[in-house]
């Protein structure tokens, strides 16, 4: 049976903030249906006694620190998360907490999963008379849309509301799950951290991908541009999201100090997909 364990995942340093990611069946051993955040818990304070029958889980700490404490029927782990390069993997069938939150944490966790009340575990004692179901999708496929290349317009892009799940003691919750809070399958996550306060960053369009920009702390400007159209979105709270559609220049400007750009994009890491100096771009969109 596969044990919990520590993923080191990658880290691009650069002065202008640091970045970090995972991919489906890359850096984590399986393909991401849902995603979700926990963030504004009060310090101290714990979430999410569960255990799941059949989903995985990869929980980083974006923001601050947290213990997760996964257990079996006979043994225990503690880890201890406070670098954004750092997760834990949790396989199907172990119960796991996430306490200890240090003020300011962002929680992020992918899941194999789309959400299945029937999956979940919740207490010891049932998890000791269950054996781990195999690994599976809960009977629902991954959507492989097929999403179109297009040149899109700034005004087909634009700020998608996520549900805020609410709790004045644990914080709050925020999800994605593929093809229903966004248009496309959620491929790889990553997220820019350590930025200084006011440095500009991703200046740059994609012929195909798709994605969700989500500032999971502080605040920051996402300026979309389509060489006729230009517009400015504020992101500050983790409960909403910026769709970008394929054909768009972006970039990133007037961070604040401490915060957090999370992207949840529909593609794995494709260099020939970028588009990376504006006088290509302005040619790509005749």
């Amino acid at each position: 049976m596969t044990i919990p364990r520590l993923i080191q995942l990658p880290k691009f340093l650069d002065e202008r903030g640091n970045l970090s990611f995972f991919e489906n069946d890359n850096q984590i051993p399986f393909t991401i249906r849902r995603v979700h955040w926990i963030y504004d818990v009060p310090g101290g304070e714990e979430r999410g006694g569960v255990a799941y029958k059949t989903t995985e889980e990869f929980i980083v700490a974006m923001s601050g620190s947290f213990d997760v404490v996964v257990k079996d029927c006979e043994r225990e782990w503690k880890f201890s998360l406070n670098r954004s390069y750092m997760g834990v993997y949790i396989p199907a069938g172990y119960w796991r907490a996430v306490e200890n939150f240090s003020s300011n944490s962002v929680a992020v966790i992918a899941a194999s999963t789309f959400y299945d009340p029937s999956d979940a575990i919740r207490s010891m004692d049932e998890l000791r008379t269950l054996i781990p179901g195999p690994k599976g999708n809960n009977q629902s496929p991954i959507t492989n849309y097929q999403l179109p290349i297009a040149k899109h317009l700034v005004p087909d892009c634009g700020i998608i509301e996520l549900d805020r799940h609410h709790s004045q003691r644990k914080g709050d919750i925020s999800v994605v799950e593929n093809g229903k809070e966004v248009p496309f399958d959620v491929k790889r996550i990553y997220y820019l951290y350590d930025v200084p306060g006011g440095a500009d960053r991703g200046g740059h369009a994609h012929k195909a991908l798709y994605q969700l920009i989500v500032a999971a702390s502080g605040a920051f400007t996402v300026i979309l541009d389509d060489g006729m159209n230009k517009k400015a979105f504020t992101l500050n709270r983790p409960y909403q999201g910026l769709l970008i559609k394929p054909g768009i220049w972006r970039t990133l400007t007037d961070f604040s100090s401490g915060s957090i750009c999370m992207v949840l994009a529909s593609e794995l890491y494709k260099p020939d997909d970028y588009i990376r100096e504006y006088k290509d771009f302005e040619e790509y969109r005749k």
